[in-house]
């Protein structure tokens, strides 16, 4: 009974899940203001012909340094995971 109920709301959780991507319309912005600064005014305040390396770490430095260090992190993470898996380290509560 209980795995029967599992499967059916992994069923009710795909299905939606689903619907709510089928919803969204991707490739299409509803506004393309900030697109067309970058594209005009890009080359002059930065000085750069790749439009997307002047947004990627001019415009979005900061971004794009939290996203490294998030990325950073993880891999550590499941490095140091691994290495406890090989080295045969368990865990005293299991």
């Amino acid at each position: 009974m209980r795995r029967e109920l599992s499967v059916l709301i992994m069923i009710i959780l795909a299905i939606f899940l689903f619907i709510m991507a089928a919803g969204f319309t991707f490739g299409s912005p509803l506004e393309t203001d900030m697109d067309d600064y970058f594209i005009m005014n890009g080359q002059e305040q930065i000085a750069t012909n790749n439009i997307v390396t002047t947004i990627v770490f001019d415009y979005r430095g900061f971004d794009t340094l939290g996203e490294s260090t998030v990325l950073f992190t993880a891999v550590i993470g499941v490095a140091l995971m691994f290495r406890m898996i090989v080295r045969g380290d368990s865990d005293e509560n299991e």
